[in-house]
């Protein structure tokens, strides 16, 4: 009785929702092709919710019994088939394969799986959800969906007919669906496949981890430890394709244990949800008031916030035009789907590397998204076999599609091998990186490529101090302009920033500097200056992250200012035998900076005072790139 109660809940349940109209029309599908399958596949949308307020059991039961709640439905779309005449092929029961797809889970802590916690559950069989970001995954391969087997012997009545269906179903391999050691139930003979029945379906492989384990990847220690691993999704037929590396999810699925060379925890997705960040409501007091005291000049704000920003590293006053690029480039950041354009990527010349350094690594923590680039890993996408068995190939992320929406700081330019430099500069031109599949290498038949947009901003440094330069030096270099002999030309062209930072100099006294250093060494945890203490790094976690998601808009000056300069700045950089200097994508870091300019200032319009800024620094850039403009 039980039972049958639950299957007049789940037909009322999928009258009430539209269910079984859908149900209607794909069994229309079916009717008119006029050809028959082993098995029949539709998918039944379950919003667990209102199933629980109709009915308790039935909710219960999907939610943690989802297989048998699964047959539930079957039965019920079977009567309904048959009872309604809907398709004229079909003939049992088992044919009908029924998928639940659910709209949510309850927001209880059990319903949830921590990849940090340990163990995790694959024996209950039940529904959970996970929260990740895609690092790896598998090109698409096939799977059986489902497989009609006859009995051998002709004379059993099973021999005919589709009594023997065998359908995929969560955490069972290939060999659990096709296999030649089946039996027959009435006459004890082997089982054959009817080949010509066999459903298949796509598979795709990828694997998540947590948001959290990102700070293993920023360069950032707390000095406590914790776990860190992977976790491997299946996806299956309509689910394919529906992830992308560096993005970040929240998968409904059913754990389940594989076991290849070594028993591994996985889950068998059952439905994927793109997660959206939440825009913060605002900025804090103090930078609210501090907005407030310098909102008679566009340029007093900036000003101050490079000042002391990052109080902790160096002492407020120096290093103030890398700062005021670093900021820039921060708000350039985003935590969805971004232009590829806003990107605003830095290359540092410096002697100092160690601060410049230490201040590069704080400012990446302050953004969800920041990457510092392990040496013993790759930047780009490499290729790997699935540790699965299933003859696909893997495709690592690599630090650069990690970092998408955010900042992937590569550490010093010089330390790089020259095929990676080149492969570097080709992504900073493009902003996409395209993967080529050796189909020879990995079993396939055909070779494949794959392109990925690369949707971040690329922080690096050169030492101007490393042996190798000093033997390198150039004797021709014009004024002003900057020995970068040991990087290809068209490589430091590639980056929209170039900045001389060096405050060793006559110009900048070392004594702030070693004061700050040496009291740091002696007290780490103190706040040496009065910044340090009114604006704090959560403050400027939280202005980061309002700013880079105003929306900017520019006004008609600084439209006309922006082509003005541009025009200019070319025709002065330009001689009669290589042409202009300047890249096509010039322009394209003029308004990036000009936006940047603004939203630091928190203003959703873009005005000629910021065009001023962007012009400044992007001249000083090319100075350093390409000498003073005295020398054409």
């Amino acid at each position: 009785m039980s039972n049958l109660k639950m299957k007049e809940a789940a037909l009322i349940y999928l009258d009430r929702s539209g269910g079984l109209q859908k149900f209607i029309d794909d069994c229309k599908y079916y009717d008119d092709s006029k050809q028959s399958y082993a098995v029949y596949r539709f998918n039944i949308l379950i919003n667990p919710s209102d199933v629980v307020e109709l009915d308790a059991e039935l909710g219960n039961r999907i939610l943690h019994q989802p297989l048998k709640a699964a047959e539930v439905f079957q039965s019920v779309c079977f009567i309904a088939v048959k009872t309604l005449s809907l398709i004229g092929q079909l003939q049992t029961e088992t044919q009908i394969n029924i998928v639940l797809k659910l709209t949510h889970l309850p927001s209880l802590r059990s319903y949830g799986l921590d990849l940090c916690d340990f163990p995790l559950d694959y024996t209950s069989q039940r529904f959970y959800m996970m929260q990740g970001i895609v690092i790896a995954m598998t090109t698409v391969t096939k799977y059986t969906q489902g497989a009609r087997f006859l009995c051998s012997d002709e004379a059993c009545p099973l021999s005919k007919g589709f009594q023997y269906i065998r359908v995929h179903v969560p955490g069972a391999t290939e060999s659990a669906t096709i296999r030649n050691d089946f039996l027959c139930n009435l006459c004890a003979s082997s089982l054959q496949e009817d080949r010509k029945f066999r459903v298949l379906g796509d598979k795709q492989i990828v694997e998540i981890i947590t948001t959290k384990t990102l700070q293993a990847f920023q360069g950032y220690s707390n000095n406590q430890p914790f776990r860190f691993q992977s976790l491997t999704i299946f996806l299956r037929d309509e689910s394919v394709n529906k992830m992308n590396i560096g993005n970040e999810y929240k998968i409904i699925g059913i754990p389940i244990c594989v076991k290849t060379s070594q028993t591994a925890v996985c889950i068998e997705a059952n439905s994927i949800t793109l997660c959206n960040s939440k825009v913060p409501s605002g900025i804090s007091n103090n930078f609210r008031c501090l907005l407030s005291l310098t909102s008679s000049s566009c340029w007093k704000f900036t000003a101050v916030l490079a000042n002391i920003f990052a109080a902790q590293i160096v002492p407020p006053g120096t290093y103030n035009l890398l700062k005021l690029c670093l900021l820039m480039s921060l708000v350039q950041t985003s935590d969805h789907k971004k232009e590829l354009e806003d990107c605003l990527d830095i290359l540092i010349i410096t002697s100092d590397t160690l601060l410049v350094e230490r201040l590069l690594h704080f400012s990446i923590n302050l953004i969800p998204r920041g990457i510092c680039h392990p040496v013993s890993t790759e930047i780009f996408p490499t290729l790997s076999r699935n540790k699965y068995g299933t003859g696909a190939v893997s495709i690592q992320a690599g630090s650069a599609l990690l970092a998408k929406g955010g900042i992937c700081f590569i550490g010093d330019l010089a330390s790089h091998k020259k095929d990676k430099l080149e492969q570097l500069q080709s992504v900073l031109e493009s902003r996409s990186i395209t993967v080529y599949i050796p189909g020879k290498k990995f079993g396939g038949d055909t070779d494949q490529q794959m392109t990925f947009p690369v949707q971040c901003s690329f922080w690096s440094f050169l030492d101007m101090d490393s042996s190798s330069r000093r033997t390198a030096q150039k004797n021709n270099i014009l004024i002003g302009q900057m020995d970068c002999s040991l990087i290809p030309a068209n490589l430091v062209e590639a980056f929209g920033l170039l900045i001389n930072c060096n405050e060793s100099s006559p110009c900048h006294p070392l004594l702030p500097t070693v004061q700050h250093t040496l009291n740091k060494a002696i007290d780490p945890e103190r706040l040496l200056y009065v910044a340090s203490k009114q604006f704090t790094t959560e403050d400027f976690e939280k202005l980061l992250a309002f700013a880079k998601n105003l929306n900017v808009e520019f006004s008609l000056e600084a439209e006309r200012m922006i082509h003005g300069y541009y025009l200019a700045s070319r025709r002065i950089r330009t001689d009669s035998i290589y042409g202009s200097k300047l890249s096509a994508s010039a322009l394209k870091y003029l308004v990036s900076l000009s936006e940047a300019h603004a939203r630091l200032n928190l203003r959703n319009k873009v005005l000629k005072e910021d065009v001023l800024i962007a012009a400044l620094l992007f001249e000083t850039s090319l100075t350093l790139k390409y000498g003073n403009v005295l020398n054409y």
